[in-house]
């Protein structure tokens, strides 16, 4: 007998839906991959086709995060365990 949790993955893998579930889970660990600080000056609207969106406050933290984009795309890959994130814009 399987397990609840494997058979939920064998669904998500075969009815193409896992994808979109890791996308949603990008956004659901935002905060706490980039901190409290970040986190109340940013909002994760979207993800698509590997991209995330970041609605940000000021154009002041829109420049910051794009210093550190590469290692925020880094730590959210390796919360996930997998290659999510290929990219993401600050607006």
């Amino acid at each position: 007998m399987q397990h609840i949790g494997g058979a939920l993955k064998g669904f998500l893998k075969t009815s193409g839906l896992e994808k979109g579930v890791a996308q949603q889970s990008a956004i659901d660990i935002w905060a706490e991959v980039v901190g409290q600080s970040v986190a109340k000056n940013t909002e994760p609207e979207s993800v698509e086709h590997g991209v995330m969106i970041v609605k940000t406050e000021t154009p002041t933290w829109r420049q910051e995060l794009l210093f550190q984009k590469k290692q925020i795309i880094e730590k959210l890959n390796k919360k996930l365990n997998k290659k999510v994130i290929k990219d993401i814009r600050f607006i």
